[in-house]
């Protein structure tokens, strides 16, 4: 198998030890991009491609050291701001220089191989625990030929393969490229409706359902739903979802996502407005009601993932 090392991605984390987002323990890669835009977003900073500067004004000294390094004048203490974000290119000069993290630069070029001597420090973990790697995002299928290369990579050291996704992209040769090298999809189902899933995602389901039956024809599908109060957590939502999970080959497992306000504080180091400020997380009667109709419909239900 030829595999492209030196090719390079957009990545903005890569998260060891963890428990979730496929089985055993595993490695998970955060690639930058998306073309959804979730009001529940807890990666906000990886809907861009381009690095992105996140600043936390409770860190800052206001030492001043960063002001002068930064080629694009985008720096100003007399602001609340402090970032003025249509100047700042994400270079990550500010964040070099800064004492206390107060800069933090969100995403950077990584090669496959790069990335590949990160994961091969936990390969013992994954063999004993069946666990392995997990691409997410962002949506992995933006960088879809870096996320090929870095699969085939997982795949030749025997690596349990695994990619999160919103299954949009138009191009069905970018998906028969990335999951031919996939034992599991991890498949977000936001909303059946589509009025409700372009408000609240930015886009239309029509493509995101079209290659959803590609993607299940291919590899061992499990549906996800993020579960948000307002928006999908209602009975009618849920058996609509489960129905056109139906008519997917061989899913028969949804997990159920609680609405969780984790990645709320991104929002702010972004500069950026939280849309669902003051919504209120599930109760657990509220879940339980939620999973009781994923199971009446035939499903396996997992709360979590």
């Amino acid at each position: 198998m030829k595999i492209n090392y030196d090719l390079e991605g957009i990545v903005f984390d890569i998260q060891r030890f963890s428990i979730h987002d496929g089985p055993g323990i595993r490695t998970i890669v955060f690639l930058k991009g998306c073309p959804l835009s979730c009001w529940w977003c807890c990666n906000p900073e990886a809907q861009s491609l381009k690095p992105l500067m996140m600043y936390q004004v409770d860190r800052c000294v206001h030492c001043g050291l960063c002001l002068p390094v930064c080629p694009q004048g985008a720096l100003s203490s007399e602001t609340d701001a402090f970032i003025d974000r249509e100047k700042c290119i994400g270079c990550g000069a500010c964040a070099k220089i800064c004492p206390t993290e107060a800069l933090v630069l969100k995403g950077k070029k990584m090669t496959v191989n790069e990335v590949v001597d990160i994961l091969k420090k936990d390969e013992a973990i994954y063999r004993h625990s069946n666990g392995g790697i997990t691409i997410s995002g962002g949506e992995a299928l933006v960088q879809y030929g870096f996320t090929t290369e870095l699969l085939k990579a997982c795949k030749i050291n025997g690596w349990h393969t695994a990619v999160e996704t919103t299954g949009y992209i138009g191009s069905e040769s970018a998906i028969n490229e990335v999951f031919s090298y996939l034992d599991l999809a991890l498949l977000d189902v936001k909303s059946y409706n589509d009025e409700i899933h372009k408000k609240y995602t930015g886009v239309s389901n029509a493509l995101i359902h079209k290659n959803a039956k590609i993607i299940a024809g291919m590899t061992k599908t499990v549906v996800r739903v993020p579960t948000i109060p307002g928006v999908n957590a209602n009975e009618k939502e849920i058996r609509a979802i489960c129905g056109f999970a139906a008519t997917l080959k061989g899913v028969d497992t949804i997990h159920l996502l609680p609405y969780h306000t984790y990645g709320e504080n991104k929002y702010e180091l972004l500069g950026r407005p939280y849309k669902l400020e003051k919504t209120p997380s599930l109760t657990e009667p509220e879940i339980d009601a939620l999973e009781e109709v994923v199971k009446s419909c035939g499903f396996h239900c997992v709360i979590g993932g």
